[in-house]
């Protein structure tokens, strides 16, 4: 009901059977209490356009009312893996992994809890590797071709 009550205010403004087009509306344009400029921007808006009817984007689109170009991505943390196809987080685990796997063998599990200390590019970090292996183990059907050698180079047969 909104939507209709909201259009039929713009779609009088523009006067369309009289060949007219909507005026620029701009945030903060009250009709009867309501924030016309602000409703009509998020109506532009690419995902709120894509959640609408074929027949309202066409009722909009007859007012001259066009979607904005969508936004870009999100840059995600794969974008921001190193020159090893790693993330800083899966190098620092796997780091820690090494370190731990160099001083205490393979025949010994990681405990849940246990914590290792490990420098990685100059930096001193404490690393959950009980949590890591744990997590990274329920996940690998997810994991990435250069995760998964990572863990193999270490043994990891689960990788």
């Amino acid at each position: 009901m909104d939507w209709q009550r909201h259009y039929r205010v713009l779609a009088d403004l523009a006067d369309t059977e009289a060949g007219g087009t909507l005026p620029d509306i701009q945030a903060g344009v009250l009709f009867e209490g309501d924030d016309l400029g602000k409703w009509l921007a998020q109506q532009r808006k690419a995902h709120t356009w894509a959640q609408m009817s074929a027949v309202q984007q066409e009722r909009l689109g007859g007012l001259g009312v066009t979607p904005d170009e969508p936004e870009p991505a999100p840059v995600t943390p794969r974008a921001t893996q190193g020159a090893d196809g790693l993330s800083a987080s899966f190098r620092r685990g796997v780091a820690a992994l090494a370190q731990y796997l160099q001083r205490e063998g393979h025949e010994r599990p990681v405990p849940r809890k246990h914590e290792e200390p490990v420098e990685v590019d100059g930096q001193e970090h404490v690393v959950k590797l009980g949590v890591f292996i744990s997590n990274t183990k329920s996940r690998r059907e997810r994991l990435a071709p250069e995760q998964r050698q990572a863990l193999t180079e270490l043994g990891m047969e689960w990788a």
